[in-house]
């Protein structure tokens, strides 16, 4: 299937978005922060990046703006948990994710989310 990279500060986010993904045969990267997330990109791209927005260091926005200037074609799914996520995942989506999902969000949901980005 495809190689998906998962940006999120949270370990309890990641174990359960990775089990989703891996369930469904793809193959998952993982980060910690923006940071990690744009260096892994670089030595290994994805085929698609999921972000968190809300993370210390260099957050989501930042994250999708770095890497739609240096890799205009990636694509991206933007999440967020906060109550002020609506809006900064509509931002998201303005700045070229192809998705945004709000946590908590179902496996399925996920899912779809992924299949529909690729």
């Amino acid at each position: 299937m495809a190689l998906i990279l998962v940006i999120d500060d949270d370990p309890d986010v990641l174990d359960v978005i990775k089990v989703a993904l891996e369930s469904a045969g793809h193959e998952v990267l993982v980060a910690p922060d923006g940071q990690q997330g744009v260096k892994m990109y670089r030595a290994r791209p994805a085929d698609l990046i999921i972000t968190d927005l809300f993370m210390p260091g260099q957050e989501g926005l930042e994250t999708i703006k770095q890497l739609r200037i240096e890799f205009p074609e990636v694509s991206i799914i933007a999440i967020s948990g906060r109550p002020t996520g609506g809006t900064m995942l509509s931002v998201a989506k303005h700045l070229g994710a192809k998705a945004i999902l709000q946590k908590p969000f179902l496996p399925a949901e996920l899912l779809k989310a992924v299949e529909e980005a690729l």
